[in-house]
């Protein structure tokens, strides 16, 4: 490659990098005041408006940020930005409103089930770092939460993408060839079946995956007043903020792709421009309804519960959901194969 074409390969990837993190951004913040105004019509309350979240950061950014005394200081600043940085990472290996990731290898999906993980790590290490009981208290269940969640979602991804494997001739670990053969068209009655379980799975991992009512005991206010982040403030603050509501698209997105990779334009008949615009239109409302049914729904029909029920929940009762489903895929696959 000459020196050009290098250049125009970096300009390209830096303007696509700085697109999807604006994208990330601003979607996350949209549906985070969606979210939160469809939860206060739901409790008979009016609600803060829409816009709301991007006033909250607004404001976070320009106050002070302070930092505690006893706190270190270097790894309690670092967390943030880290945190922000990989939420926005996930998203380059994700396709977005039937675009193709801009980061692709053949063991994506792996190598984003780890980036997930990285924003939780995050926020322990500055909940540590800042020196507060609060957020130490906060760190542990943090933690705790994390290695409950992990356990049935690699469950519910590795079945997805097991069942793919020797039916196709791709590499089953990249999000490419999983939104190319949708999981639904290469399964039987008993396989669809055990991939609605393994929805189900999925949907409950993702509030634990975003901290959110009813697994959010690591920030509980009326328990350890904010948990991990008691001591966060201004930019800091702030930037924990963008990186939830990055992460809450991020999840989504995943689990569209994975289970929802369907264009809406073929069906209408429409391509060029108008088609992708349709098509991106139609993801948008795909990541709205994940939202709505694995944050929203839940956040408001069930209570916050305690940290020893939660790892009960899901080690056991979403991890054998996730088992049954898994068992499902592998029942279809052997009943396909011998039937063949």
């Amino acid at each position: 490659m000459n020196i050009e074409g290098f250049v125009l390969t970096l300009t390209k990837a830096t303007l696509g990098t700085a697109a999807i993190a604006l994208f990330g951004i601003i979607a996350g913040l949209v549906y985070k005041g969606i979210d939160r105004k469809l939860s206060a019509h739901m409790q008979a309350r009016v609600g803060p408006p829409i816009r709301q979240p991007f006033w909250d950061v607004i404001k976070l950014f320009v106050k002070e940020n302070i930092v505690p005394e006893h706190a270190i200081s270097w790894l309690f600043n670092l967390a943030p930005i880290v945190a922000l940085s990989a939420s926005i990472v996930i998203l380059l290996y994700l396709p977005i409103g039937g675009f193709e990731p801009l980061l692709s290898t053949e063991g994506d999906l792996i190598l984003v089930l780890y980036l997930l993980i990285i924003p939780s790590l995050a926020m322990v290490i500055g909940g540590f770092a800042s020196g507060s009981p609060y957020a130490t208290v906060g760190a542990q269940r943090e933690m705790v939460l994390m290695m409950s969640y992990e356990f049935p979602l690699a469950i519910a991804i590795i079945a997805v993408v097991w069942r793919l494997a020797g039916g196709i001739d791709a590499p089953v670990f990249s999000l490419s060839t999983i939104t190319s053969y949708p999981i639904w068209n290469n399964v039987g009655i008993i396989g669809i079946i055990g991939c609605i379980i393994l929805l189900v799975a999925l949907l409950l991992v993702t509030p634990g995956e975003l901290s959110k009512i009813p697994f959010d005991a690591p920030e509980a206010e009326t328990e350890i007043a904010g948990g991990l982040l008691v001591e966060y403030s201004g930019r800091n603050l702030g930037m924990f903020y963008l990186a939830d509501a990055v992460k809450t698209i991020a999840m989504s997105t995943l689990l569209v792709a994975i289970f929802f990779p369907y264009s809406i334009s073929p069906l209408l008949n429409v391509s060029g421009y108008l088609g992708s615009v349709i098509d991106f239109i139609f993801y948008l409302i795909k990541i709205f309804l994940v939202i709505l049914v694995s944050v929203t729904l839940v956040r408001v029909g069930v209570a916050r519960l305690k940290i020893d029920q939660i790892v009960a929940t899901y080690w056991v009762s979403i991890t054998l959901l996730a088992l049954i489903g898994l068992v499902l895929v592998m029942f279809d696959r052997f009943y396909m194969l011998g039937g063949m």
